[in-house]
Order: structure tokens, then sequence, then C-alpha cells
């Protein structure tokens, strides 16, 4: 489908000072914690600044991990607005083929509230007990572990709840929650094209696995934002809204990131200390600020999310101001030249020593096969016989679409070592990888560790890597 582009303006004629965008870029990009890759902020409505740093691009998908659980409580907002779920009905009542197989009463008490709050009662998180109770169905390994405490009573962040509702939904619709959520959501609020990872039972993961672009992000930001309505059209109710962005379940005391992980749970989204969030591990946030009638949206790879965070509060909220600004002209258009030319620095190296055409190396989960070529070279990726091969230019980023989005590069830092970054572009995460001449050996180790095990020929969105 085509998407219609969202209103946009110059940020002082919604009120954003530029410097306070400025100040946002430089803290990100000094920081060595903090890989940046989209940031798109609305205000008022209006499109006032977007960019993507290089070789990421706005129409590319990105892995949105735990992002995912928000467009999983919209496709819940829908359920219970077409009269099809019910927050307070016991889940187990959602699954009567699981009924002889759950005794425990706190399980059996459970509703579907308290697993779209996560509230289940249990005090950790359940996945790994749950698969290996259960490796082919997550929700009755899920049932089986008994609660810590009564339902509704403590907070843990725990992936099978937010499975569970993503099934009960998938179960009601007969849809996927992708098909469910296309006209709906996606076609009404102009999302393009979409995928999530399934399991394998066949159904969308609800919990994490969504791959979609930033635009979407800042869509559905936009649309709480609104109430539920979208260019002047009643999308989603406003008591979903209400009842999703309203803090459920305390957490002030919980293990989990910083003072923004301690604000309190709604349903499938985060309370902040200034609005709510969506938010997905390593960096992607859908930040919905109601005072300040904006929504920021971030896709990045980082494991410092609270320091993302802070760098929001403290350079992008002053930039907020109570109406338009006059005489910004060049400092805006000076913005825009920034977010236009944003870019990640490539890796460096020189190019392939003199003597040789061909080397395998080995290591203990990839081996790699470095070949010489007449514009650079090609390093290709085996593992467990699966073969990655990809290109390495002098100098930048090479970027290749087949057999799954990549952007590679590198080269060599003396003569007898390779090293080489490889970002997988549908998702937060990089491989670096050192290759040595002198032993035959390589290593390769993430920047950030993939939450979805996948092959590397995989590690893309589902649709683009089948």
């Amino acid at each position: 489908m085509t998407t219609r582009a969202l209103p946009a303006g110059p940020p002082a004629s919604q009120g954003v000072d530029a410097s306070g965008v400025h100040a946002f870029l430089d803290a990100l990009e000094t920081d060595p914690e903090i890989e940046p890759h989209s940031l798109m902020i609305m205000r008022h409505g209006s499109l006032v600044a977007s960019g993507w740093w290089a070789p990421y691009t706005a129409e590319r998908p990105h892995l949105l991990y735990s992002l995912s659980k928000s467009f999983t409580s919209t496709a819940a907002g829908f359920a219970v607005a077409e009269g099809l779920l019910d927050l307070d009905t016991p889940v187990l009542s959602y699954f009567p083929e699981f009924d002889a197989d759950i005794t425990d009463p706190r399980s059996r008490a459970m509703l579907v509230r308290h697993v779209a709050s996560m509230a289940s009662g249990h005090e950790a998180e359940t996945l790994d007990r749950a698969r290996a109770l259960d490796p082919d169905e997550l929700v009755r390994g899920f049932l089986r572990i008994p609660p810590d405490r009564d339902p509704g009573t403590v907070f843990a962040y725990n992936q099978p709840t937010t499975y569970t509702l993503a099934t009960i939904v998938q179960r009601l619709t007969g849809q996927s929650l992708t098909d469910y959520l296309r006209p709906r959501l996606f076609d009404r609020i102009g999302i393009g094209e979409v995928a999530w990872l399934r399991d394998r039972a066949g159904r969308d993961l609800g919990f994490s696995g969504l791959h979609a672009t930033t635009d979407a992000i800042l869509r559905l930001g936009q649309l709480y934002l609104g109430g539920g309505i979208w260019d002047g059209r009643r999308v989603l109710p406003e008591s979903w809204v209400a009842e999703a962005t309203r803090p459920h379940t305390a957490n002030d005391d919980g293990p989990m990131g910083g003072e923004d992980w301690r604000q309190g749970y709604g349903l499938q989204f985060w309370m902040s200390r200034h609005g709510y969030r969506g938010d997905g591990a390593y960096g992607q946030f859908c930040l919905v600020l109601p005072e300040q009638d904006a929504v920021i949206a971030t896709t990045a790879a980082t494991v410092a999310m609270q320091k993302l965070l802070d760098m929001v509060w403290t350079h992008l909220l002053p930039a907020f101001r109570p109406g338009p600004l006059s005489g910004r002209e060049a400092a805006d258009a000076a913005l825009a030249q920034r977010l236009a030319g944003l870019a990640l620095p490539p890796a460096v190296g020189t190019p392939a020593p003199q003597g040789w055409t061909s080397v395998a190396f080995d290591s203990d989960w990839i081996s790699a096969e470095v070949t010489a070529t007449a514009d650079g070279h090609r390093l290709t990726l085996v593992e467990d016989g699966e073969r990655l091969e990809l290109r390495l230019a002098d100098s930048g980023w090479s970027i290749a679409e087949e057999p799954v989005p990549t952007a590679v590069s590198g080269g060599w830092t003396d003569a007898g070592t390779l090293e080489v970054e490889v970002i997988f572009l549908e998702t937060p995460h990089r491989l670096a990888v050192t290759c040595s001449l002198p032993d035959r050996t390589c290593t390769a180790r993430w920047r950030t560790q993939p939450l979805h095990p996948r092959r590397l020929l995989r590690m893309g969105a589902p649709r683009r890597s089948a």
C-alpha cells in the first residue's frame, strides 16, 4: 500500500527549539555506549525532525523487540471493542483443552487483565521454565507454573503473559496479529509493510519480533496521543487508550532498568517520568508526551537505555516551548541539513595484502573465507554449512539486499589481521569479525546479543529473509 506522508513543518513553527535537538544529537553521537539508528519527532501533529544514521534508512523495517508489546495491546483493544475479548474473564476459559492440566488455584484465577498488565502473580520471568515444561505450547507451559502470589498483586516483566494475551486475540479472531491489525490499524493510520516473527505453533509472537519502520512507531504514538483519533476519525476507542496508558501495576521496587522502569505499568505500556512509552530492547522507543503534545520515536543499539531516556529528558524536553518561535529559519535549516547527513562511521582498514587470492579461517561457531577480487575482497561467513557472502569494499559501507540486508565495512588493520563489521540492517545488531592470517583463525562476536537466536541468513524481517 502507499502510505500518506505525515504533515510536516519546521521545528520553530511548532515551538521546538532546534538547538535542543542539536544537543540531543550531540549527546547521542558522542556517547560510546549508544549507537543511534533513527529519530523522529512530532509535535502538535506535525513532523518537525527526522533522520536516519546511514546505512540505516527510513524505508527499512527494524526489529522492535518488546516495543512489539504495545502493538499487541492495540490488537487487544480492538478485540475488546468488537466484543470478542473480556479483560475480566479467566485466562483458562479461552483454553478449555488445558483445563485438566491446570490445577493450581492461582493459575485458574488469573484474568486476561492480569496477563495484559504483567501481574500474573509470578515474581520473575517464566519464559525459559514455560518452554521447558511445554516446548510445543507455551501458554500451557506458562499456566502450569504456579504463581508465587495472587494474580494482580505483584509486577514481574514476563514474556509469556504477553504471549498468552496475543494467543487469545489470535484464537478469537482466527487471524494472526499482523492480519488482524492490517485493516483496523495499519491501513487506517498509514503504516506500510510490517513482519512479525512466529513461533513453532505458527503464531505471531506478540511479546517481541515485530519488524516495522520508525515511521510506524511514530504513527502508533501519535494515535495514542490523540486519544485514538487519526486525521479527524476515530480509529481506536478512547476508553482503551485511557485504560492501556494508566498505571495498573506498581513496579517501584522492580529490578529492571533505571528510574523510568519504576513508574508503573499499564497494559503493555510503561509509565515514564514524563508521559508513557512502548519500549524494546537496545533502545527502540515510542515516547508519548501528553503535556508537551509530542511523540518521539527512536531506534538504536544500546544496553544503556536509561541513559538514552535521560538524554531525551535533558535535551529535548526543554526544547518544547509554549508557542511558535520567530526568526529561527537559519537554525531550522541547519538542523534539517544535519539530520539529512547522519551516518555511522564505517570501520577502517587498508586494502588486502598482496600475494594471495583466497584464505580460509576457522573459529568456534563461524568459519570464514576471504577472497581477493578486482574491487576489494569478498568475505564469506559459514555457519553450519550455510554461506553468507559479503562484499567488502576498500572504503565505506558495502550494502547488500540478498540473501539478507547487510552493510559491511572494514579492512586489514595490519598485514595479518582483517577486521570487519557486519550490520544486519533490519535489526539492531552488528557482528564484529576478526580474521588472523598467520594462524588462520577468526573470531566473531555480537556487539549487542540477539535475543531471538537465528541463523545469520535469517537475521532480517521474516518476509525478506524467508
